[in-house]
């Protein structure tokens, strides 16, 4: 059944009972976008790269409730379309490594204004066609007007690999109507895998990406030295030192005043 056959009213209803589910994408939105700039106010790295989100499409939600049986016709369509349909809301975090999937996916269950009611894992255990990706389905509360509304909404957490390939994999679908052929799925397959073996890999540089370098105190070290042989006016010891440890890498002075400082009057004095 088109929409065509939907009564009007369930139509002019539909703009009205699906305001609330716009509403809970915003805050979510806005309260995930709030824990990735929560950690970047703290100076560490944050395992969300961004947030999107969207609510199902009118023609879109009533084909998917048509396909559960449910009878627009009928008085209860707004009950059974808010129990049945748990991805009406959708929001979808897309980070950079697959760790960082885990911690979101953690944090999110932590949380005390959403409460989860099922993961689906399709990282350790992908889809036939090669998707992956963790699937929540938890519920939210809004306050809409004076109406206090708890629904459901449907979060997806990704790597970038994940999200470009699905991408992919969604615009495909979409030109074949959902009837890929054979050949194209097979590549789309071979795509996925190779996709997954880069999230592992890069997953596995991740600590050694993220870990700041080792501050090398041996330049400023010998600087202590080069400066107490030249309080001594040992300058030929100075010198020599100057010459074999610092010259060449006065760049890394740059920032550190008080060696800085000391080059100045040595480099003017030896350099």
């Amino acid at each position: 059944m088109s929409t065509t056959h939907v009564p009007n009213k369930v139509l002019n209803n539909l703009v009205h009972f699906l305001a609330p589910y716009e509403q809970a994408v915003d805050e979510l939105k806005l309260k995930l976008k709030g824990i990735k700039y929560g950690f970047l106010k703290r100076g560490r790295y944050s395992p969300i790269e961004f947030v999107v989100g969207r609510v199902k499409k009118v023609d879109s939600l009533i084909k998917k409730a048509q396909e559960r049986g449910i009878d627009f016709q009928q008085d209860t369509w707004q009950e059974r379309v808010a129990k049945e349909i748990t991805d009406i809301a959708g929001l979808r975090i897309v980070c950079r490594y697959i760790d960082d999937v885990r911690e979101v996916q953690q944090l999110l269950q932590e949380r005390e204004d959403i409460e989860v009611h099922d993961i689906k894992d399709y990282i350790a255990t992908p889809k036939d066609s090669g998707y992956r990706s963790i699937h929540m389905i938890v519920s939210y509360t809004v306050y809409h007007g004076s109406e206090k509304i708890t629904l459901f909404c449907e979060i997806q957490i990704r790597t970038l690999g994940m999200n470009f390939w699905a991408t992919n994999e969604h615009e495909l679908r979409y030109k074949y109507a959902g009837n890929i052929p054979e050949n194209v799925m097979q590549q789309l397959h071979e795509a996925s895998v190779i996709t997954h073996q880069l999230d592992v890999l890069m997953n596995s540089l991740r600590q050694e990406i993220l870990t700041p370098p080792e501050v090398n105190t041996s330049l400023e070290e010998k600087l202590e030295e080069i400066f107490s042989l030249y309080v001594k006016q040992d300058f030929e010891s100075a010198a020599a030192l100057y010459r074999e440890h610092v010259s060449g890498f006065e760049q890394a002075f740059q920032d550190n005043p008080k060696f800085k400082m000391i080059h100045d009057l040595l480099g003017k004095r030896l350099g």
